[in-house]
């Protein structure tokens, strides 16, 4: 518990707060880390709809042109 006071007073009103990833930029540690995974998981959504796309290109669309031929 001392520690805590000790911190509190060395910092004032910037207790609790959250400290800033760059000193200049306005942007917190959370923030970036909320960033980061948002990004990454954007990222895989589109790994995955672009594998879909390949599947659906390249065994779906010639599987109906086949269909075509065969009427």
């Amino acid at each position: 518990m001392g520690e805590a006071k000790r911190r509190k007073e060395l910092l004032g009103e910037k207790y609790g707060q959250d400290e800033r990833f760059v000193a200049w930029l306005p942007i917190t540690k959370k923030q970036s880390t909320q960033f980061v995974e948002t990004t990454t998981k954007g990222a895989w959504l589109g790994i995955g709809s672009m594998v879909l796309l390949w599947i659906t290109i390249r065994f779906i669309g010639p599987f109906f042109g086949w269909w075509e031929l065969a009427g």
